[in-house]
């Protein structure tokens, strides 16, 4: 007995959980619910990364043909080691994983012109990069040099923008024929995922508005055997065939409920280690090689700096300040991981806003994040349970978190327009762009030019004065390119 109080002593004094207004159930259970939320990149990373052909005809790994299941244990298994890696070392709730756009721009605008060895390369590059960064202290004076309302409205667009993925990992919002978007179908929520979708929003805001425990954690479980007994019912099928092609609109996203044809087997490392530092340069040239680079690191700098923002707003982790103690090694654990997801051919993995869910059911500490990455081991080994749930029945929980962290935008001051336009831009421009780094290099940019039009230079950081100037870089790249004519 006095042993197992040493011990939990022990766990709650080194994750800080009463301090946090925690407790081990509360971790626990947010682990899982983070885990829910963000495992479907197990899936969905090999999809975008693992049937794309490089510069030399080559699927990732060297073969003829997809690389999809060696992909997907890379890709669990860096999930697994940087999430606990930020549990121990960042003791917050943060899990990470492959990073959606990231991935894409690897496989569609990097691998395109060079070998997938030699993209890997990039990653690795473009980590270390951000690692240094961090060494010498740089990025975490650039997160505490952001003015605490740019900080609120980080937090209130990260919102917008996961509960506009949950939407549309659910189908309920989808492109429209002659619009921008559209609901569900033409227009009409057509089909049972829709449906399960539909449910899951209702029951997981009806309990939290209840205060039921593990609200998004019962809405998750209750909608995904909802989910079971329509397929295995109904039979609805996948929206997609195997080639990716549409064969059913009114279809499961993503992951069909059912364990038909999905078999458990030793999992397939043979991408660990397929990088070439140095292979890039020597496909496209030096000047076009540090354009590359130069987008990843900036992209991923600034996306994680917003989703660390956002997350640790919505925990109500920031100090007094508007800091977070212990960034340092926060942000150390998230370069670090990009550098793990290039050596590991997984693309470079980052912290991901799917946290939030786990933080909107309680979650406030490290031990959550130690739950979420065994929970990526176990995936590694156990592949089939990773496409269990459907999207319909986790992105409910996307877009009650989103609700939750718009609580944010009352610490806007909306009557001062040298303020409220750069909020706005940074809130609005996530969801609407896709993008977190577009958000915040908007609402850095207009924030500089709107407080030295007002006479308020001397507020400005300097550092505020340098990021916004990288982000103009950023948004003229193309042109840039175009001007010098580089490729």
């Amino acid at each position: 007995m006095s042993s197992q109080t040493t011990t939990a002593t022990g766990l709650d004094r080194f994750f800080s959980i009463t301090q946090r207004g925690s407790t081990v159930a509360r971790e626990v259970r947010g682990g899982l619910v983070t885990f829910v939320t963000m495992v479907y990149i197990v899936v969905l990373n090999p999809l975008i990364i693992g049937t794309v052909k490089d510069a030399d005809g080559k699927f990732l790994g060297g073969g003829n043909g997809p690389a999809l299941a060696a992909v997907a244990a890379v890709t669990a298994l860096v999930a697994c080691v940087m999430t606990i890696a930020m549990g121990i070392l960042g003791r917050y709730p943060f899990a990470l994983a492959t990073g959606l756009g990231l991935n894409a721009f690897v496989a569609f605008q990097v691998a395109s012109k060079m070998s997938w060895p030699a993209a890997m390369g990039m990653v690795v590059i473009e980590g270390l990069l951000i690692t240094a960064l961090v060494l010498t202290g740089f990025r975490v004076a650039v997160f505490r040099a952001i003015p605490a309302q740019l900080k609120s409205a980080i937090a209130v667009g990260i919102g917008l923008f996961i509960a506009l993925i949950g939407l549309v990992d659910a189908g309920f919002v989808r492109a429209g024929a002659g619009t921008v978007v559209d609901i569900g179908v033409g227009g009409h929520l057509n089909g049972w995922p829709t449906l399960v979708f539909v449910v899951g929003v209702l029951l997981t805001a009806v309990l939290m508005a209840r205060r039921v425990k593990g609200a998004i954690l019962i809405g998750i479980a209750v909608s995904t055997v909802l989910a079971i007994i329509i397929e295995a019912v109904g039979n609805i099928g996948p929206q997609t065939d195997a080639s990716g092609k549409l064969v059913n609109p009114e279809g499961w996203a993503l992951n069909v409920p059912s364990f038909d044809g999905k078999k458990f087997g030793a999992p397939d490392f043979s991408l660990l280690g397929h990088f070439s530092l140095g292979g890039g340069f020597s496909a496209v040239g030096i000047v076009s090689g540090i354009v590359i680079i130069f987008s990843l690191v900036l992209s991923d700098f600034f996306d994680v700096m917003g989703t660390t923002i956002g997350l640790a707003s919505e925990a109500e982790l920031l100090d007094e300040n508007g800091q977070l103690p212990n960034i340092q090694q926060v942000l150390l654990v998230d370069g670090l991981a990009a550098v793990a997801g290039g050596v590991a051919g997984a693309s470079s993995a980052t912290t991901y806003v799917e946290s939030a869910s786990g933080i909107g059911d309680g979650a406030r500490t490290g031990l959550a994040s130690v739950v979420t990455g065994l929970l990526f081991l176990v995936t590694i080994f156990l592949s089939p349970l990773a496409q269990f749930v459907p999207s319909e029945a986790a992105a409910p929980a996307l877009v009650v978190v989103g609700v939750l962290m718009m609580r944010q935008i009352r610490n806007i001051d909306f009557n001062d327009f040298s303020l409220a336009v750069p909020a706005f831009l940074t809130i609005v421009l996530m969801p609407f762009t896709y993008s977190i780094t577009n958000g915040v290099g908007a609402g850095f940019v207009s924030y500089v030019v709107l407080q030295v039009a007002v006479g308020r230079r001397r507020s400005i950081h300097p550092l505020m004065w340098a990021v916004a100037a990288f982000f103009a870089l950023y948004f003229a790249i193309e042109p840039l390119k175009t001007l010098f004519g580089i490729s």
